[in-house]
């Protein structure tokens, strides 16, 4: 595929604007229809980035003949549906983590993609994060492994707002949103899948109905751990950091800045084109597509992360 790439993007929140801004630096693809909830601030985002079609229903888009393909940043309970609908319309699909809130739903998701041979991936942003990046090739090419990852998820979000401080329609989730993220990014990193997971969780909130604390312990097959916190509660520094500690080195990654142990920064502005995690991820996106090819973050690559997931679900309901 030479010509333009031409895309509908559903979702103009927080979320949705960050994968515009890097849509913006990418050649030879155009976002030509945007897709949300309130028709206004729809409206609004659309004529900042000059798109020309606006819409409150997704299958608007999906009718649009010029449409190639469609990024998804809507609720996490909308994912699997909306995924199977945009294949189903015959465009290829990039939805935002998590794939599903179910194993049930990445499963058929993953089966359609399949059947139709489209280009769907999902948006495990670690992957494409130049920090990670830079360990993973430290890893790949065998100056690097990891013994343990230590990882922190925390945010102060006792009500339902968005990253911009906007009500949410819908309730984030620790476990299938958040977790998803480490979940993934481990197994990916120790290139060994997880055969044991452990959850704790703490008390339900009384108005959101879920758990505002978790604590949750993985192991890989190749013998490497992780530990991973998660907190709605924390009243302090905000975001994941992750800590690599391998048999040759200590590293400590916080968003897109890499740091030794001993917190001497590492230069990680050479390890890809950019160093926007999001931007990465839709640059893989459109090659993928380009060139005919599964991409990195692939459904059926995380696949496993969901499993995994499910398992720990599991766990949480019998305790």
């Amino acid at each position: 595929m030479s010509k333009t790439i031409k895309v509908a993007l559903a979702g103009a929140g927080a979320f949705g604007i960050k994968h515009l801004d890097g849509i913006k630096k990418i050649d030879g693809v155009e976002v030509v229809s945007l897709i949300s909830r309130d028709l206004e601030k729809t409206r609004e985002v659309a004529a900042r980035y000059g798109i020309g079609h606006v819409t409150t229903d997704l299958a608007d888009s999906l009718a649009l003949p010029e449409v190639d393909a469609v990024i998804l940043c809507t609720p996490t309970q909308m994912h699997a549906e909306q995924s199977i609908a945009c294949m189903k319309a015959g465009k290829h699909v990039q939805v935002e983590i998590p794939l599903a809130d179910s194993l049930k739903g990445a499963q058929e998701v993953v089966a359609l993609q399949q059947q139709t041979g489209l280009v769907a991936m999902c948006g495990h942003t670690r992957r494409f994060n130049p920090s990670h990046q830079f360990v993973h090739k430290e890893i790949v090419e065998g100056r690097f492994n990891i013994q343990q990852m230590d990882v922190q998820t925390y945010f102060f979000r006792r009500t339902n707002m968005n990253a911009l401080g906007q009500a949410r329609s819908w309730t984030d989730h620790l476990l299938w949103h958040h977790a998803a993220h480490t979940v993934d990014l481990f197994a990916y990193q120790c290139g060994s899948p997880i055969v044991k997971a452990n959850a704790v969780q703490g008390p339900i909130h009384p108005a959101l109905g879920i758990a505002m604390d978790m604590s949750i312990q993985l192991k890989a097959a190749n013998g490497a751990i992780c530990t991973l916190s998660l907190s709605f509660n924390n009243d302090g520094p905000l975001g994941t950091y992750f800590r690599y500690i391998g048999d040759s080195a200590t590293y400590l990654a916080r968003y897109d800045d890499l740091f030794t142990g001993k917190d001497e920064l590492i230069d990680v502005s050479q390890v890809d084109v950019s160093m926007n995690g999001i931007e990465l991820q839709d640059r893989e996106f459109f090659a993928a597509i380009r060139e005919g090819r599964e991409p990195n973050s692939s459904v059926a690559s995380v696949l496993p992360c969901y499993q995994v997931l499910h398992d720990l679900e599991q766990q949480l309901n019998a305790a």
